[in-house]
């Protein structure tokens, strides 16, 4: 079972947590980007992007045995800043929808670009299976 760390007197995160403490199997999702699973790019948008990264991470989870709820690390990076943060309305229904209301700590940088050349996005997790 996982734990959100929240220090007393903090305001509370939206949409990511402080921290997790975690006890279990460790499994590492390496950065996917908003390529389908046949490394093709179905879209330029941002958010439809994102989206997909999403879906791409849950696909690999579920070869661990485990899905979005056992996330406690995730990492976005992004190759625009301004896009991102222009585009938090139209992610927060595309990330629940995707990942549902399991909201780790988060980590978001803009990064100057990305080794594939069509992506805007790529998102790391990190999960805890519970023994």
């Amino acid at each position: 079972m996982n734990k959100v760390l929240q220090p007393p007197g903090w305001l509370p995160p939206k949409g990511y947590a402080n921290g997790i403490a975690a006890r279990g199997t460790q499994v590492f999702v390496g950065g996917q980007v908003g390529w389908n699973g046949q490394q093709q790019f179905e879209t330029d948008d941002f958010v439809e992007q994102c989206g997909q990264a999403l879906r791409n991470i849950v696909e690999v989870l579920k070869e661990a045995g485990a899905g979005p709820e056992h996330m406690v690390r995730m990492t976005w990076y992004v190759t625009d800043r301004d896009e991102y943060v222009q585009s938090l309305g139209r992610l927060g229904p595309v990330y629940r929808d995707a990942v549902g209301r399991n909201f780790p700590a988060m980590t978001c940088v803009q990064v100057a670009a990305l080794v594939e050349k069509r992506a805007k996005v790529e998102i790391e997790v990190t999960a805890v299976v519970p023994d």
